[in-house]
């Protein structure tokens, strides 16, 4: 059985999850299938037009001192972005790309220090292009591709078929039918996984 990681680039839990994920699967000898995907939409169909962390102010203070809590824990830098959430529209795009390449991974977890570390504005292509740059990828001709009609409509069919899973937050680890929510949950996926 493999675990598939569905993150989102907006969601703060998903870049803790996304800098441990491929490392803490490989210790636990279980495979990891990368899975970015749209939370506006599934938000939406629930009446929400922003983060919960946004509508629900209490919610929100407790989210970003845990968050300072969980990056401490794994020596990770935090800083609140340039505006939260961000559009992780064309970042999502591009990890869609590579979703099955050996770059994939990376790009990812770049694209969430970019936002949560760096305090970059991920929907600048710029920001984008020197991500793609730094890992020694085309990037005029991957944000290209990004862009095609194709990819916008597959990133659709990813994020319903997100939904078609349950799924109504980020990070989720879904193994078989068994959905896990929370990067505090990833360690049972991957026991499950194992069973």
């Amino acid at each position: 059985m493999k675990v598939e990681f569905w993150y989102e680039f907006a969601s703060t839990y998903s870049y803790p999850a996304a800098m441990r994920v491929e490392q803490t699967a490989k210790e636990a000898g279980v495979g990891l299938v990368w899975r970015p995907f749209l939370l506006g939409p599934i938000f939406g169909s629930q009446g929400w037009n922003d983060s919960p962390f946004n509508i629900y102010p209490a919610k929100g203070r407790y989210m970003w001192r845990d968050m300072a809590r969980i990056c401490e824990a794994q020596g990770l830098a935090l800083k609140e972005p340039v505006r939260f959430p961000q559009n992780g529209l064309k970042a999502a795009r591009l990890a869609l790309l590579g979703q099955d390449e050996d770059w994939g991974p990376e790009l990812t977890r770049r694209v969430y220090l970019a936002n949560f570390a760096e305090q970059q504005d991920i929907s600048d292509e710029v920001v984008l292009s020197e991500i793609l740059s730094s890992l020694g990828l085309d990037a005029a001709a991957l944000l290209a591709s990004s862009n095609e009609q194709a990819n916008k409509d597959r990133l659709k069919l990813q994020t319903g078929e997100a939904v078609a899973k349950g799924i109504f937050g980020a990070p989720s680890f879904v193994v078989g039918e068994e959905l896990f929510w929370g990067n505090d949950r990833l360690e049972a996926a991957l026991d499950w996984a194992k069973r």
